[in-house]
């Protein structure tokens, strides 16, 4: 019974955090000079998975997003979905959503409990700002025929928002494990009892 209401637990949580990457969709998304590449504010979405659901559960919330993006949902900013969106020019990003909230989770997994904000700014940094706009350089090389410093160039306008993003995503996770203090320990603990 405890198996059965801790899996119904961890769906719900999945379901909850690839619905707000949704939702946080419908926020107007912003070409800076002309970029093929939109500027959302799902990648906020994508840092909270991993720094509040840990790596697997955070992940598995992105990929849950993403494949009903590719049933044809409209979920991505500008009410985009469908396949075609993983042929364009933005699918590094795409697929380095679920490769960011996973590298974001194991690193806040790893920096232990009580969640303190300024290593997890850190986090959100690198697993949420560098890894991800590496793999979205790496799509627009394959995808738009950028070359490699053309593709850095057109990056370069998502990171300040997206330092501004690490942030807010601190601040959040910092308040969400204040109230559910056992969310990512809760994890290790369940995989502990299972290796049993």
């Amino acid at each position: 019974m405890s198996t059965q209401r801790s899996t119904g637990r961890e769906l719900a949580q999945i379901a909850t955090f690839a619905g707000i990457i949704a939702v946080l969709g419908l926020v107007p998304a912003i070409a800076p000079f002309g970029n093929a590449v939109p500027i959302t504010a799902q990648s906020l979405g994508i840092m909270l998975c991993g720094a509040v659901l840990g790596a697997r559960r955070g992940a598995l919330a992105v990929l849950v997003l993403l494949a009903l993006v590719a049933l044809g949902l409209p979920l991505l900013a500008g009410g985009r979905g469908g396949l075609g969106v993983f042929a364009g020019p933005s699918v590094g990003y795409l697929v380095g959503w679920p490769v960011a909230a996973y590298a974001i989770g194991m690193m806040t997994q790893a920096m232990g409990t009580p969640y303190r904000v300024a290593p997890g700014v850190g986090i959100n940094v690198l697993g949420g700002v560098l890894l991800l706009n590496l793999l979205g350089v790496v799509g627009m090389v394959l995808r738009a025929d950028l070359s490699v410093g053309a593709a850095f160039v057109a990056a370069a306008p998502f990171v300040p928002g997206d330092l501004a993003k690490a942030v807010i995503c601190a601040v959040v996770a910092k308040g969400v494990h204040a109230a559910y203090p056992g969310l990512i320990r809760a994890r290790r603990v369940a995989r502990e009892d299972a290796l049993v």
